[in-house]
């Protein structure tokens, strides 16, 4: 069966002892599906349960519970392999446009030169015979004055900088290689279509931040403590009524606490139950949105991109030109004849090997000042927060008397599933003829 990644990755981090609301507060899932995942992921993993004297549940799982499912299941051997597969074709595929771009060049290049030297044989048999005119002596000098000026930019070196002696210092990018590592040819998949959303994990990082929130303050806040992590409010009585509060109590099975002073603050007992005793979560005042970068790719990679590009829409309209003399195309035929019947091909990947990256450049400015509009909103209200007058420090100070933590310690467990019933119960017995004990005196006294 298909397993919830989110689960397992929060299972390592947090050292493969956990309960449910460690994983829902590390992982941002809400408790139900955090419960099913552990549910499931113990059943399949040889993983044990821990039960405390209040009823609270932990769940330890092996180190190797990763590789236990591989063996367990083909399809996640299977899925393991098409990763591996699918990284190689994802390669191929990104380097495949800088292939063809270059492609495209030498294409029309040579094109270009054998027109050339067939227009010239032409005018000069023309000329033999006291003939002048026609393409030959039109059109000759043209491409002559493209390939003369422009063919510096094929010869264009996209790695000069990374041997100047001036380099800049590698910074590491969201795949978590430098930027150094980027060649030429993922360079031009770069500025075509940029490096991907650098906030596909948004809603991951918004709900890990308020549960850590939560967690932080023993698991009671007010609404107010979770706004610089939310969006969309609301306006007027939706906002004035914390509306907005509702996704999070929906997420983490919160509940309302009403104040004497009829101030409503919410508690989180799920969130409040861990594995082990944890210190406070380091989390950012806000929830911050990384602006989107046009492309990865080095400043230098790029200007040869662009230079290519133009070389290459330039060479196809001088190509274009040229194709114009049909008879000329006729009487070569061959190459000549097989790039007249794909030139539109090159004229569109040419236009379009321009066109989108400028579309994309205005679609990335656009998307980068709403993303600054959100990041101003959030960082507004953690000012806000952090400037609170004494209504809300009452609130706060309200919610904290919620504010606990119950550790479910591997030293004082009323049943594990890693031992026998009986051996539990014989390691036990003291504890219960105590338990037993206690209830008695507690009779006695009652009657």
């Amino acid at each position: 069966m298909a397993h919830n990644t989110a689960v397992m990755t929060a299972v390592e981090s947090l050292n493969y002892r956990v309960t449910v609301g460690d994983v829902a507060a590390q992982s941002g899932l809400e408790l139900a599906v955090a419960q099913q995942g552990l549910n499931a992921l113990a059943a399949d993993t040889q993983a044990h349960l821990q039960v405390s004297d209040a009823g609270e549940i932990a769940y330890e799982f092996p180190k190797s519970f990763r590789a236990i499912l591989r063996n367990k299941y083909w399809r996640l051997r299977l899925q393991e392999t098409w990763e591996r597969i699918w990284g190689v074709l994802f390669y191929l595929i990104r380097i495949s446009f800088g292939i063809l771009l270059i492609l495209s060049i030498l294409v029309i290049v040579a094109a270009i030169i054998i027109l050339v030297i067939a227009a010239q044989s032409a005018s000069q048999k023309d000329d033999d015979r006291g003939g002048g005119g026609g393409f030959g002596g039109g059109m000759v000098f043209l491409p002559r004055f493209w390939m003369g000026d422009l063919f510096w930019l094929f010869h264009y070196d996209p790695y000069y900088s990374r041997r100047s002696t001036t380099r800049r210092a590698s910074r590491p990018n969201r795949q978590g290689r430098s930027d150094d590592e980027m060649n030429f040819l993922e360079a031009v998949f770069s500025f075509l279509f940029g490096d991907g959303d650098p906030n596909a994990d948004l809603e991951e990082r918004r709900w890990r931040e308020v549960g850590a929130v939560i967690q932080n303050n023993g698991g009671a806040i007010a609404a107010e403590q979770a706004v610089p992590y939310l969006d969309d409010l609301g306006k007027g009585w939706a906002q004035e009524d914390e509306d907005y509060i509702l996704p999070v109590l929906t997420r983490f099975n919160g509940v309302p606490e009403v104040s004497p002073k009829g101030e409503i603050i919410y508690h989180f007992p799920e969130l409040q139950v861990t594995a082990k005793e944890r210190g406070r979560i380091s989390v950012p005042a806000y929830l911050k949105e990384t602006p989107q970068k046009f492309s990865e790719a080095k400043l230098g990679q790029l200007s040869g991109a662009i230079a290519l590009g133009i070389f290459n829409f330039l060479g196809a309209i001088v190509l274009g030109f040229m194709l114009q003399d049909q008879a000329l195309v006729a009487e070569i035929g061959g190459f000549i004849g097989f790039v007249n019947a794909i030139y539109w091909l090159i004229l569109a990947y040419g236009t379009g090997f321009l066109a989108i990256p400028a579309i994309r450049y205005f679609w990335v400015k656009r998307k980068n000042s709403r993303i600054e509009h959100r990041n101003e909103q959030r960082q507004e209200r953690a000012l806000a927060l952090n400037a609170a007058g004494p209504e809300l420090d009452e609130k706060i100070a309200f919610a904290q008397q919620f504010a606990a933590q119950t550790v479910v310690s591997a030293d004082d467990l009323a049943y594990t599933t890693a031992k026998e019933l009986t051996e539990q119960e014989y390691e036990q017995r003291e504890k219960l003829d105590a338990e037993w004990q206690k209830r008695l005196d507690a009779s006695d006294d009652v009657t």
